[in-house]
């Protein structure tokens, strides 16, 4: 048994598809199978089940990836340690986020403040911050959406209203506030499945037994004001954005939702069984010290007031 064998053996049981697995690790499919079946020997025992093409990780080897992921884990961190020793720097921070709009401030004040920290930034939805926190392949998420586990922890960043953007001259420009059945047959621009953007419109629909009419669904949240504002639809957007100024650049109007808990929370997350370099100890205090967001809530025992149309 040899790193590159447990190694090879996590991906495969990632993807319960060896093909899949080979791209990714730019190997042949044959060569592949043989790594995995010299394992199995190895071992004593079948990681899978086989069905003509399909695997699927059976109980063993869901018990014995419980430990390979620890310690290549552990081994990964030691490499990470080590060159931390060696660098004159902070060293590395990762971080994974939803949407770029909601972190790039944040990383730009650290970085003016810790230059020599070396910082780098994924986009990833939900499914995949929980994979890469769980592999080690980032310190922190910033997640808009729950990330349970016994091994991650959270602490809340901000919470924020969630705001309905309408093009303007809308029948809706103007108004204070709308219902959700008041928009049922509306065509709503949003993201696909796995954003909290989409999972947010998807409850609020349900709540009313209804299902929102999409007329645009992507990957890129930051798209979606300039969608709404080409007319293509109305759509969820944070209240950040409106904070930013942005509807002076891609002008919407802005409604507010009359529906409970339309809202997001956004957290920082991090698997507490994994190293963390200087560098992000530092960002960890750093994010946490100060309030991530001006924007707060409405207090919901005061009035709205009416927004400019």
């Amino acid at each position: 048994m040899d790193l590159l064998q447990l190694r090879y053996f996590q991906v495969v049981a990632r993807y319960e598809h060896i093909s899949r697995a080979a791209e990714e690790l730019r190997v042949a499919q044959p060569s592949l199978s043989r790594t995995i079946a010299r394992l199995e020997a190895d071992l004593g025992s079948p990681l899978f089940d086989r069905q003509g093409r399909r695997i699927r990780l059976n109980q063993y080897g869901a018990i014995f990836l419980r430990h390979v992921d620890r310690a290549l884990s552990e081994l990964d961190d030691g490499r990470r340690a080590l060159r931390d020793a060696r660098d004159t720097g902070l060293g590395r921070v990762s971080v994974a986020s939803e949407t770029l709009l909601t972190i790039t401030h944040v990383l730009g004040s650290f970085r003016a403040t810790h230059p020599r920290a070396d910082v780098r930034l994924f986009q990833s939805t939900a499914d995949e911050m929980d994979r890469q926190l769980r592999a080690g392949e980032v310190d922190f998420c910033v997640a808009s959406q729950p990330l349970t586990g016994a091994d991650l922890e959270s602490v809340e960043l901000a919470r924020e209203e969630v705001l309905l953007a309408v093009p303007r001259g809308h029948w809706l420009d103007g108004r204070e506030s709308v219902t959700i059945p008041e928009i049922a047959d509306e065509p709503f621009v949003t993201t696909r499945v796995g954003h909290w953007q989409r999972a947010l419109l998807d409850r609020l629909f349900a709540s009313e037994g209804l299902t929102p009419v999409l007329s645009c669904e992507g990957d890129e949240p930051g798209a979606s004001q300039d969608m709404i504002s080409a007319g293509l639809g109305i759509g969820l957007i944070p209240a950040i954005s409106r904070q930013a100024g942005t509807e002076t650049v891609v002008p919407v109007a802005w409604v507010h939702l009359a529906v409970p808990d339309c809202h997001r929370v956004l957290t920082l997350v991090r698997n507490r069984d994994t190293y963390l370099s200087e560098a992000a100890l530092k960002f960890r205090e750093f994010i946490t010290s100060r309030p991530f967001m001006t924007h707060r809530l409405p207090d919901p025992r005061r009035g709205r007031r009416r927004q400019p149309s």
